[in-house]
């Protein structure tokens, strides 16, 4: 007997292994394209800034001492011209500061608050300036850089009458007479 295959069941038989062959393929993984980078921002000429200059400090000048030491004066007690501790301290600062600048001159100037005579308060002002040099030298500093003068009571730092006024009164500040060439 004729084997019963048919056209049919061949065209039917080949399209299984057709389809077959088909869905056994691997796919192929879709490739996504990467994002392209963001655009660069656009250049945009910006107004120049003017920037004031830091303040320069000349060494050996009046700035420079108050800078580096912290302080142009000390203070005294009343009725006395004996040195206190913190006064001591600040002379310390200045007298370095003064080694450094040997070309500088400077003078010690002695103040005294309101209370007492105009004499009285003259020379009192007179020991406070000499106390400050006297302290300086004795740190190093060139006799020949240092002047004292006294004001007395006549040149007040603080105005008024009490305790407050009084003790920012009663002082020796260092003013420079000739600054360095540094």
């Amino acid at each position: 007997m004729r084997s019963f295959i048919s056209r049919t069941h061949i065209f039917a038989g080949l399209a299984c292994v057709v389809f077959a062959a088909a869905c056994a393929k691997e796919e192929e993984p879709v490739v996504v394209a990467p994002e392209p980078p963001p655009a660069p921002a656009p250049i945009v000429e910006a107004e120049p800034v003017y920037e004031e200059p830091e303040p320069t400090t000349i060494p050996g000048s009046l700035e420079d001492l108050i800078e580096t030491v912290g302080s142009d004066r000390v203070f005294f007690e009343f009725d006395s011209s004996s040195l206190t501790a913190d006064a001591r301290e600040v002379l310390t600062r200045q007298a370095t500061w003064m080694r450094r600048f040997p070309a500088v001159s400077i003078r010690i100037e002695g103040h005294a608050d309101e209370r007492g005579t105009r004499e009285y308060n003259l020379a009192l002002g007179s020991r406070r300036a000499n106390a400050v040099k006297n302290y300086l030298v004795a740190l190093g500093v060139s006799d020949s850089q240092v002047d004292t003068i006294s004001y007395g009571k006549e040149r007040p730092a603080a105005l008024g009458s009490g305790p407050e006024a009084w003790a920012k009164n009663r002082r020796g500040v260092t003013t420079l007479l000739s600054t360095s060439n540094y």
